[in-house]
């Protein structure tokens, strides 16, 4: 089973991306969970949500994982909230930041040693979104990195999603978001 952990802010589109990931992949045919935990539930708040993905019925509905990926998307929560708890030994970590790997790894020595991948989502959604909402570009890097679905398949099929819902403006730009995630990840 495939599990990922996403730490965020209350407001910046944990809960969304999460959804819309789980909904992307239950269209290939696999087995999906996306749920959160919030804090308080104000907006601001730190708050964590979740993914699972696997061939078969999943019949765990806890909080508790070994997540596969942790998704920061808030870059001040790297330290302030233990983003390595119940991390496996071969964890892969994404991770908003401005910082280079290494000047992360400086101030967080606890990523020493770790798979990590770094990009500045809220930069990337503020140049094409015009907004401060890091999901979209966290995607991109997530598919990247786990390489769990084509970037085109992923596009296509999440793009149809938003279709439903929002105007053809803010779905150029996420399309852009994500693509520039997806080619920026380190």
């Amino acid at each position: 089973m495939l599990e990922i952990r996403w730490h965020s802010r209350a407001g910046q589109g944990a809960v969304t991306g999460a959804k819309g990931l789980a909904d992307v992949v239950a269209g290939t045919g696999k087995q999906v969970q996306a749920f959160a935990f919030y804090g308080s539930a104000k907006r601001g708040a730190a708050m964590t949500a979740y993914n699972r993905v696997d061939d078969s019925p999943i019949l765990n509905h806890e909080k508790f994982m070994r997540p596969d990926y942790i998704l920061v998307i808030d870059p001040g929560l790297t330290f302030i909230t233990d983003i390595c708890a119940n991390e496996k030994e071969d964890t892969k970590y994404i991770i908003t930041t401005h910082l280079s790997k290494e000047e992360l790894i400086e101030k967080k020595p606890e990523l020493k040693g770790k798979q990590l991948y770094v990009l500045d989502c809220i930069k990337i959604s503020l140049e094409t979104i015009g907004k401060p909402i890091p999901n979209a570009p966290m995607l991109g890097a997530l598919m990247k990195v786990s390489g769990m679905l084509e970037l085109d398949y992923f596009l296509d099929a999440f793009i149809k999603l938003l279709g439903k819902k929002l105007p053809q403006k803010i779905i150029d730009a996420n399309r852009e978001a994500i693509t520039r995630a997806y080619n920026e990840v380190k």
